[in-house]
């Protein structure tokens, strides 16, 4: 008896097909990982913003100030104006406070809370018809200052 070696065109048509099946179904897991990245890096500035922020909250209440609406604290010839013992919700006080935030990313100052986003962007994902920023609220009396990612509409998600 001769022996057969090597697939049939049949084995080889069946192994196509279930690749191709499996291309269509993974293909779309891998398609965003660009926003994938967007949402990741705000998360990051987002973590960079918290711990920023529980800094300073910890100076000023070393100096006994945490407790004061309007007061500031100093570091070297650093100087960050505080609510409450957080940074107040404004560009300036966020960029002391958070190394990199006023040259990588792009804030504007709202009413008691800034809105940050990627540099240049922020035209398209503050306000415009996406919304990918990170959105930090300042202090009040009866409540800590908050940081949140706003991540929806089609370039983000």
């Amino acid at each position: 008896m001769k022996r057969q070696g090597g697939f049939t065109l049949i084995e080889l048509v069946v192994v196509i097909v279930i690749l191709g099946i499996l291309a269509v179904t993974a293909a779309p897991k891998f398609m965003n990982l660009q926003n994938d990245a967007r949402k990741a890096s705000l998360e990051g500035l987002k973590g960079s913003i918290q711990g920023a922020a529980g800094i300073v909250y910890g100076k000023a209440a070393i100096k006994g100030v945490e407790s004061n609406s309007d007061s500031s604290i100093s570091e070297g010839s650093t100087t960050i104006n505080t609510a409450f013992g957080y940074p107040k919700a404004t560009k300036a006080d966020l960029a002391a406070a958070v190394n990199g935030l006023g040259t990588d990313w792009s804030c504007v100052d709202g009413t008691g809370s800034v809105k940050c986003t990627f540099a240049g962007k922020e035209t398209t994902y503050i306000g415009g018809t996406d919304n990918c920023y990170v959105e930090y609220t300042q202090a009040t009396s009866s409540a800590a200052a908050t940081t949140k990612v706003e991540a929806t509409g089609n370039s983000c998600n």
